[in-house]
């Protein structure tokens, strides 16, 4: 599963943990705490919900400084998934241990409220794990090169596969182009496959020729079977295939050099860059 209607799988995940962590707060402190304070319960775990998200971009970002200096405003693009996770966690939980100095009460219910959420979370990503694992593997597709020869997606199996699909129409596609030809030549053992869905020969090629991008395995997909296969619902979509074939890992929209990076040493930290 890629997304669940226009929203991706990890937005969703996140927003479920969200959702419990503030339920079980405003409940346990409506019921346990003095004065029931259980609306400043919940006003506070979405202010840790801010605290911990703008930290975990922030420690992201320290992470792979190169990569956003060398592209500043990709340091606004949170599409593409890229947050140091334990980093925001700390935060959030700080912050709480923070604005309930005194209040002890509030405090066990807060922290019942993060509990819940985090295992919410936890419980949610072993199922995804569970789920790309039993996922399709690299569709048997026929489809064409640029030149018209007909080749199939299950060809590129015994090298991992970075699948993007695209359309030229599409902006954040467009965006994310120069990030995939600079990552062919930053993983030269992994191999870029861009499947342009429902357009020409002649609109994808000129394309390319007018942004002057050297991608090596550009392919044609006029049906969209890709993304019937793959159960995608959006543009542009990234899959992750290891050398078997296997999906790890998906993502939807705009991915910048930070972000794919972080995908390929998270899934594939034997490939050498």
């Amino acid at each position: 599963m890629i997304g669940v209607g226009p929203f991706s799988i990890q937005v969703v995940i996140v927003a479920l943990a969200a959702l419990a962590a503030w339920l079980l707060a405003r409940v346990t402190a409506k019921r346990f705490v003095p004065d029931k304070p259980y609306k400043a319960a919940g006003s506070l775990i979405l202010d840790a919900l801010f605290w911990g998200l703008l930290s975990a971009r922030l420690g992201y970002i320290a992470q792979w400084w190169r990569e956003y200096s060398a592209a500043p405003m990709s340091m606004l693009a949170i599409g593409d998934g890229g947050f140091s996770w334990w980093v925001g966690i700390l935060a959030g939980v700080a912050y709480l241990w923070w604005r309930t100095r005194g209040r002890r009460a509030l405090r066990r219910s807060l922290f019942a409220g993060t509990l819940a959420g985090l295992a919410v979370w936890f419980a949610a990503g072993v199922a995804l794990e569970q789920m790309q694992r039993s996922a399709p593997g690299l569709p048997q597709l026929q489809l064409t090169t640029l030149d018209g020869q007909p080749i199939n997606l299950a060809a590129y199996k015994g090298r991992p596969v970075v699948l993007n699909l695209w359309a030229s129409w599409c902006p954040p596609c467009r965006r994310e182009m120069p990030v995939f030809e600079q990552a062919q030549k930053t993983f030269p053992d992994m191999v870029f496959v861009m499947v342009n869905q429902g357009e020409t020969a002649q609109q994808a090629g000129n394309f390319l020729r007018r942004q002057g991008l050297a991608l090596t395995d550009v392919l044609l997909d006029s049906s969209s079977q890709a993304m019937k296969a793959m159960g995608s619902r959006g543009l542009p979509t990234t899959l992750f295939f290891d050398a078997q074939g296997r999906l790890v890992d998906s993502h939807v929209g705009e991915l910048t050099m930070a972000g794919l990076k972080g995908i390929v040493s998270r899934r594939f930290s034997n490939i050498e860059r």
